[in-house]
Formats: structure tokens, sequence, C-alpha cells
């Protein structure tokens, strides 16, 4: 057994269920027994602890499943065995979700992607539209941030000259900027407790997470999405905190004009995580949504 398969083991909770799917041994859970499946993907540094709150109560006549996304809690963290395409590009990204669907027993889910989760999500959807019947986009990254960083070449080629020397750097970043970021997500900070603070941190801090999160950041580049979401044609809800500080509520509101039919939900008293802040809030918001696609009764 490799040094992270005996963390999963060490770490995994009662309720924690693992599938193997290519390079990644994938971590889940898994409530409900209703025939939609409804698939949470929680945003960076996190992990599937986001949806705590909301899991349960969605569950109401659908299969609701939370996995920890690659580079996050306690899905593996492999690392490149050559110089072959990155396992944390994207588009990878968005075609382990669309595996993952059928590995659970599905043959399409509800993609519910909360920042850039949200990015994965509407990915998804338009490489793999077999596989979703719906988007619910929380916060979701499409103009700014994850879904258009790029590394300049000549930087790039720097950074993967001397990719040990980099890869201590940003470990040491992210180790000091950690928790002012994932604060900053929060709009009522009394609603964010320092243990729940501590905990996010060492469900991302796993192995050799700063290495995985190197490749994830090399690999980082223009998705181009803003100018393809004319392409998607299915049910489409669009979330966002009325004092996101992440993902600026503008953005979501043009997003759910750019997205043909999409609805538009502004959570009031509530910053980038509304699931986390005002979770009876978001339950109610999505489900109505999905009542009204007649994807639940």
């Amino acid at each position: 057994m490799d040094t992270f398969a005996s963390l999963q083991q060490q770490l995994a909770e009662a309720d924690s269920l693992f599938l193997d799917l290519g390079d990644f041994r994938v971590h889940y859970k898994r409530v409900g027994s209703g025939p939609v499946l409804v698939l949470l993907l929680h945003g960076s540094f996190l992990s599937l602890r986001s949806w705590r709150h909301v899991m349960q109560p969605l569950s109401a006549g659908a299969t609701v499943v939370a996995c920890d996304r690659p580079v996050c809690g306690l899905t593996s963290r492999p690392l490149p065995r050559g110089k072959g395409t990155s396992l944390y590009t994207a588009e990878a990204q968005s075609d382990l979700i669309a595996n993952l669907i059928p590995a659970l027993g599905f043959e399409r889910a509800v993609l519910v992607g909360h920042s850039t989760g949200g990015t994965i999500a509407v990915l998804t959807a338009l490489r793999h539209p077999s596989r979703v019947s719906a988007l619910v986009l929380v916060g979701a990254m499409i103009y700014s941030g994850y879904a258009t960083s790029q590394v300049p070449a000549p930087v790039l080629a720097l950074m993967k000259r001397f990719k040990p020397a980099f890869t201590r750097l940003m470990r040491f970043m992210i180790d000091r900027l950690y928790a002012p970021a994932i604060r900053k997500f929060w709009y009522r900070q009394d609603r964010f407790s320092d243990a729940t603070l501590a905990t996010y941190k060492a469900d991302f801090m796993l192995g050799p997470w700063d290495k995985a999160f190197f490749e994830l950041f090399l690999a980082t580049r223009h998705l181009g999405l803003d100018r393809q979401l004319a392409d998607l044609r299915l049910p489409t809800l669009v979330v966002t905190g009325e004092h996101d500080r992440a993902v600026k509520p503008e953005e979501s509101r043009r997003l759910a004009q750019e997205i043909a039919g999409a609805d538009l939900a502004v959570v009031p008293d509530c910053g980038h995580l509304p699931h986390e802040e005002t979770p009876e809030v978001f339950v109610d918001t999505v489900q109505g949504f999905l009542r009204r696609s007649h994807l639940v009764a």
C-alpha cells in the first residue's frame, strides 16, 4: 500500500467511499436513493466537506454525491510519470467527472459546481453533453480566475525547468496565504470558525499536495468558456452570494444572461459560499429549480 493510500485508509470517515478511475482513487460520499443523480463539485482549496449542510436536504427525491476533486481532500494526488499529458488539465478533470457518473450507476447527472467546480461543470457539459442533464453554477469562475489564467510560455518553461524550487516557493506562499484567502469566501466571519478553517487546511495539505497542486498550476490555461456558452442547451441555474468577493455578482449575472434560458438567484446575506453561509436558502433555491425543470417531483 502506498503512502497516500495509507492516508486514505487512516482518515476515511464512516461514510467515506472510494472509486478507482484511471490514475485517481476518488473519495466521495453518497446520500439518498432517488433516480436523479445530483453531483456536487466543490471549489479550489476546499473539499467535499463544503457540502456537509446541504447533502441530506438535497437528497429528497434524488441521489446526492459529493466528491473530493483532484488535489483536494482524500482523492489521491498522482504525479506524472513522464512527459505525457497532464492529469490535472481542466479537460482531464472534466473527463474524470464524466467517467465518474456511469461509475456511480447513472447515465447523466445534475452538476452543481461551486467556483472552480463550476468551471469544471461547464466544461464537462460542453465536452460530454450526454452525461449532464442540468447545471447549477454557484459563484462559477467563467470570466476570471482559474478559467482565464495562463502563465506566459517563457515563464512556464522556466518553472518547469526549476520545478523543485518553484514547488517549494508555492508551498510556502499557499501555507502563508491560505487562511486569509479562505476567510474572504465568507461574508459573515462569525459563521466561520477557526476549527473549520483548520479542518479545511488539513483536508487540502495531504501527502504530496504541493507537487500535485504545482502540476495543476502548470496545466492552467485560458479556457475561452465565454465563447462557448451559446452551445449550452440544458436547464441551468446560476447562483451568487450578494456579497461574493471571489467571483463578483456581476459576473454571475452576465453568466445567466449568456446561457440561454438560465435562471439567476442572488442569495442575500452571504458571500462566495451560499451553501455554507445560508444552507436553508440554498437548498430551497436548488430544489425549486429541480422541480421547475421536472428533474425531481
